[in-house]
């Protein structure tokens, strides 16, 4: 049976990740059988028993399924435990083994690419679902000073804070609040209400002239946020193209004992930069 790979989403018809793992496996040499499969929530469970039936070994998993990826694996990793959210899964017999490449993903774009040193840095998290969780361990590791959640909904703020187990770095704030948090040197927008077409009500004091911002999600979904950050002088305003590639290349490893070269595929999808819809 041919081994299979497959991003599991809901929705996942627009996902780039076939093409970036096409991508990956041919520098070397290998043919990649990786596929987008849409499973609602309610539906997840049972289509990813089939996939592994049919001979899949490995999935990453996006919106809005990652803290159910979580929540069904046998193991997972410290990244995972840590984040309450998995967007990687490793067959391991009938069972699965959960990781999490979102953050490390965020923060060698950040860090690699676009040449941050974000040690000390005050740093805002808009969001607190999967794609927050994901992200909010790795820049802890990276060493930001300071991580200030924010959430419509303060009692999965709360939680993440919590899970997070450091309470002298990581504050949780209500929306309402945002007025009077003063500016910051780093703004992740992980928040799903763009995929609604709903900007986040922000103000120009979040950001000052050294400031970066990132929106963790790319193409039309990233260019409310993109443009408020512009107009409110940062210095450095990225969607999440480069976390996407990023992520796939940790999860590549995972699955092939080998971790690709991603800047080639970076630039193809950069030059290509009308791409529709959510990072993975």
């Amino acid at each position: 049976m041919t081994p299979q790979f497959a991003v599991f989403g809901h929705p996942v018809a627009h996902s780039l990740s076939p093409h970036i793992h096409a991508r990956f496996g041919r520098q070397f040499g290998l043919d990649v059988d990786y596929h987008a499969i849409d499973a609602a929530p309610a539906d997840f469970v049972r289509m990813l028993g089939e996939f592994r039936d049919g001979g899949g070994i490995g999935a990453n998993v996006t919106l809005p399924l990652k803290e159910a990826a979580f929540a069904l694996c046998r193991s997972q990793g410290e990244r995972a435990r840590r984040a309450g959210a998995v967007n990687t899964l490793i067959r391991d017999g009938k069972d699965w083994h959960g990781e999490n490449t979102d953050g490390i993903g965020l923060v060698n774009d950040l860090a690699g690419r676009h040449g941050l040193d974000l040690r000390e840095w005050r740093t805002l998290l808009l969001g607190a679902g999967g794609a927050a969780r994901g992200v909010a361990p790795a820049l802890l590791d990276a060493g930001i000073g300071e991580l200030t959640i924010v959430n419509r909904t303060p009692a999965r703020a709360d939680a993440l804070a919590d899970a997070l187990g450091e309470p002298a770095r990581v504050l949780t704030r209500c929306w309402a609040d945002l007025p009077r948090l003063g500016d910051f040197d780093l703004i992740v927008n992980a928040t799903s209400a763009a995929h609604a077409g709903v900007m986040p009500e922000l103000h120009g004091g979040l950001a000052n002239r050294r400031s970066a911002a990132v929106d963790l999600g790319y193409g039309e979904v990233a260019i409310g946020f993109l443009a408020w950050a512009r107009a409110a002088g940062c210095l450095i305003a990225v969607n999440g193209l480069g976390m996407l590639v990023e992520q796939a290349a940790e999860s590549f490893r995972l699955w092939h004992g080998q971790r690709p070269d991603t800047d080639p595929v970076f630039a193809e999808l950069q030059a290509r930069q009308r791409v529709p819809r959510t990072a993975d």
